[in-house]
Parts: structure tokens; sequence; C-alpha cells
């Protein structure tokens, strides 16, 4: 477990990504539902975050200095709660307790429910506002934490986020790192099909952010990235090239395995490549 900031090695890393990999796949084919796609796009990303950059004491989690984490994209939310529960938030046998009656982990991160959850998400396109709130809570608390927001490109489509990327350039948010699961797949196709996003790092550069790109399936290049952002002034985003369903080979690009049920056979096979 890493904690406050401490760092892991890349070995390291990816095993624990592998790890979470199938915690995820287990939780959701015991649950009988959930987000496989989303969830597995981002293990690399939270597996970073989590254990070599964020500054957290999991047995203090509302440790006022801690550094804050949305996940704007909530239905990855089998993700999150893995890498919470093997970062010791709570224990690792309350993942098999997913989406049941009285469960605290929820389809989607309930933040009176779960602790390590910053922020209530579901209905996306949210998540930046609710960073830079964030943000300039700490400013004017004369206080100093950062905030990430996990979101992803699907919800790009929501106007709100553009609202937000305005208003954090505006007011100059140091602090603020957005980092985008580009996994170019959304609930009912490819990204391009649906909403063409176009050049999405010009359209950030446009409104003023630093901008940055990485391979969101190697930690090292997630690790570099966020590094770099840190030293930037304003806020950040950084782009995460990503797969969809990423290490199922059934899964993978394909938006029915957005929030589709495994088969027996199925679960077996995921488990296999895992």
């Amino acid at each position: 477990m890493m904690t406050e900031g401490s760092t892991a090695d890349f070995a390291e890393l990816q095993e624990q990504a592998r790890q979470i990999r199938r915690l995820v796949i287990d939780m959701i084919y015991n649950a009988g539902s959930g987000h496989c796609g989303g969830s597995l796009s981002c293990v690399e990303i939270l597996t970073t975050l989590y254990n070599s950059v964020l500054r957290i004491r999991p047995h203090e989690p509302h440790w006022p200095q801690r550094d804050r984490f949305i996940l704007s994209k909530g239905h990855a939310a089998p993700a999150l709660y893995a890498v919470l529960a093997k970062s010791g938030f709570f224990p690792l046998d309350d993942l098999s307790t997913l989406r049941k009656i009285h469960s605290n982990l929820q389809g989607h991160p309930d933040m009176t429910k779960t602790p390590g959850i910053e922020m209530s998400s579901g209905s996306l396109g949210m998540g930046i506002s609710a960073g830079i709130g964030m943000v300039w809570t700490a400013r004017l608390k004369k206080e100093y934490w950062r905030t990430f927001v996990l979101i992803g490109d699907g919800e790009l489509d929501e106007g709100q986020n553009w609202e937000a990327a305005m208003l954090a350039h505006k007011l100059r948010l140091d602090g603020l790192y957005v980092i985008i699961d580009r996994n170019h797949v959304q609930l009912d196709g490819k990204t391009k099909d649906i909403m063409p996003l176009g050049n999405v790092e010009g359209k950030f550069k446009a409104f003023g952010w630093n901008t940055s790109n990485c391979d969101g399936h190697d930690c090292n290049s997630i690790g570099n990235a966020i590094d770099n952002a840190i030293k930037q002034s304003g806020p950040s985003v950084i782009i995460a090239e990503t797969i969809k369903g990423k290490g199922v080979d059934f899964m993978e690009g394909d938006h029915n395995w957005h929030g589709a049920v495994m088969s027996e056979e199925q679960y077996q096979q995921a488990v296999s490549m895992l």
C-alpha cells in the first residue's frame, strides 16, 4: 500500500494493475451487472494515481490535507473500488458485495457510503466542475491540495465540461489535473461515429490549458505525464490513450461490453486472460 505520495516501481505497478483487472471481472460477474469496458480501460490510471501520486491516508480518509480524486465516469466504479480496497480504505472482502442490497459499494460511487469517495458520480460531465470547486476551496482557505479528475472521452459530449474548462483557465487554477480516458468508445458506439470530438488536445489548448498525452496502459508513461503536469502553472489535462475492455480480448474496443453481463463461459475465458 502506498500513501502520501509514495512511489512504486514500474513492474510493481503493472502487477498491481493485473490484480485489479481480475478483481473487476470477479466483482462484476458475481454481481450479475456492472460496466466491464470502461472499468478495464482505466485500471492503470487508477493504479498509478493511488500507488505513486496521491497524498492520502486510507486510515484517515477525511484527512484535511489529502489530495482529492474524482471519478467523473462513475460507471467505472468497480475499478475504483478495487483500487481503494487494495489501498486499505476498506476490506477486500467488501468487493464481493458490489451492487448488493445494503452494500457500501453501489453501482456508482456514493460519497455518503464508501470511504475514499470524494464525489457521488454517475451523471456524466460534472467532474471537472466539482474539481474546480475543490481547488477553489483550497485557495479560499489558503491551503493546498491537488485535485485529480478522471473523465471519459464520451462524456466530453456534455457541454458542461467546456464551460468548466473556460472557468478553470480564467481562475488560473493550479492544482487541477484532468485525465481523459481516451478509449474512443462510448455506450452505443465509437466516439467518432456518435459525436466526433475532433482534436481534443487542440480544443483544451484553445481554452488555455496545459496539455499532454500518454499511453494509458503504461504506468510509467502515466506517471511521467502527471509529473510533468504538476510542474506547470494553471489547469492541466492529460489525454491517456486506452482500449475499452483492455485485457479481455473479446471485450476490447467493443461498445457492447459497456455494460453487458458475462455468461459463466465468458467469465472463465476472461479469467484465463488475466
